[in-house]
């Protein structure tokens, strides 16, 4: 047997038994330094340096950013907007959840924190509306996957200071692909809201609402602007932009507001620390990714693709189903970082774009989010509603096929994902 069918079986059977994800890579990574008389000095080295880029700092500021936004009463004044703006259709909630969790992306950076934050609000709404408890938990899960696809993205982070690719780029990136989502997401909900006669009752639109929705939530509005115009302006980098995404919280939520106690702040505190426990995972994946080149397998990866084809979009559609496959079982944040190394020396040199690659990847893991047994999003979806996993995985099914739909858009249009940041920033190099 060879070592890598070994590795492979190791870390199948560790994962099968239940072993925490950060353990059962790490457990692997030693019997790797083992099989190739490696000093095991190596996972301290990478545990030293995967945590020392400055970029890092910036997750858990926006995860503490947009949790203080929510807390401060910024989430709820979104949904009055987007409530205003969407007026009396059939399934205007389950409308306003999408619209309303594609503004509060470009607060949080995260997934499962954007679900958590309008879907406690929108989901109970839709209930008395009528909506089934299934339908109106699959809506916010499915829309608070744009959390890691609309700039600021957690996941982009990652996978810059995985692949060296320019992190403002893929924020920009990210913009016309996420509105894409959006439109795709909004559409499944309202045919399937129009079949089964969802909503529709509420207030006409009117532009004398939508003003004061707008002027009462002035401040969360200005708080994407101030991020991304900051970081797109140069005034700040990234990781600087999410401590003023901080301090700009804690300002309108104490200051404004006057909603955000000092139990509120603990409270979002202690709910960064859990989120950005995830990290735990850089070491043994990097670690582990580092150990891929001693075995060859980016190229072992590429060769065996590049006999079946050489065509950009069959690879990426091989590459997208294997993400999703991997996606239901395994954090994104591990999956970006084992395998960016094994395959985007493969796309790059079929010469695809590395900034498209990295929207492609978040877009995989966004479809990741929604699918059991790992499903982060439908966790908490189904948590928020009181309801099974079960319930929840099955009523997502097609918002699933809207983000295929997407995806597949842009593997056949990938200069939708390029435009803007090469209009911005030029042509990359």
């Amino acid at each position: 047997m060879s070592d890598l069918a070994l590795l492979a079986i190791v870390f199948t059977l560790l994962t099968l038994i239940g072993t925490p994800l950060f353990a059962a890579v790490g457990l692997t990574t030693f019997l790797a330094l083992f099989l190739i008389d490696i000093p095991y000095t190596l996972m301290a080295q990478t545990g030293y340096t995967s945590l020392t880029p400055f970029p890092l700092l910036t997750i858990p500021l926006f995860v503490l950013a947009g949790r203080l936004m929510e807390t401060g009463g910024m989430g709820a004044r979104l949904i009055g907007i987007a409530t205003s703006l969407v007026g009396a259709y059939r399934g205007s909630l389950g409308l306003v959840t999408v619209f309303a969790c594609m503004l509060f992306a470009a607060l949080s950076g995260s997934g499962p924190a954007t679900t958590a934050a309008i879907g406690s609000i929108t989901v109970p709404a839709m209930q008395k509306d009528g909506y089934k408890t299934p339908f109106a938990a699959a809506i916010a899960a499915a829309a608070g996957a744009l959390g890691s696809l609309i700039p600021p993205s957690n996941l982009m982070i990652i996978y810059g200071l995985v692949s060296e690719t320019s992190i403002p780029r893929l924020f920009l990136a990210g913009f016309l692909p996420g509105f894409l989502i959006t439109s795709l997401l909004m559409i499944t909900v309202y045919i399937i809201a129009r079949r089964r006669g969802y909503g529709g009752s509420g207030v006409p639109f009117s532009w004398g609402p939508a003003r004061r929705a707008a002027w009462d939530g002035k401040w969360a509005i200005g708080a994407p602007l101030l991020i991304l115009g900051g970081i797109y302006s140069g005034a700040f980098t990234p990781t600087e932009a999410a401590a003023v995404a901080v301090f700009y919280a804690l300002f309108v939520g104490v200051v404004i507001h006057r909603e955000l106690t000092p139990a509120k702040v603990i409270e979002a505190l202690r709910f960064t620390a859990l989120m950005t426990g995830l990290l735990i995972l850089l070491t043994p994946t990097l670690a582990f990714g580092q150990l891929s080149a001693f075995y060859d397998i980016p190229a072992a990866v590429e060769a065996s693709i590049t006999n079946i084809t050489t065509n950009p979009i069959i690879v990426l559609i091989l590459i997208g189903i294997f993400y999703i496959i991997i996606g239901t079982f395994m954090e994104s944040l591990a999956q970006i970082i084992l395998f960016t190394a094994v395959f985007l020396p493969l796309v790059t040199s079929l010469g695809i774009d590395p900034v498209f690659f990295g929207v492609f990847t978040v877009i995989t893991c966004e479809i990741g989010f929604l699918t059991p047994p790992l499903g982060g999003n439908l966790n908490v979806a189904a948590r928020i509603s009181n309801i099974s996993i079960e319930a929840v995985s099955v009523a997502v099914l097609p918002f699933i096929l809207a983000y295929c739909i997407g995806l597949l858009a842009l593997i056949f249009f990938p200069d939708f994902v390029t435009w803007l940041p090469d209009l911005v920033y030029g042509p990359a190099r």
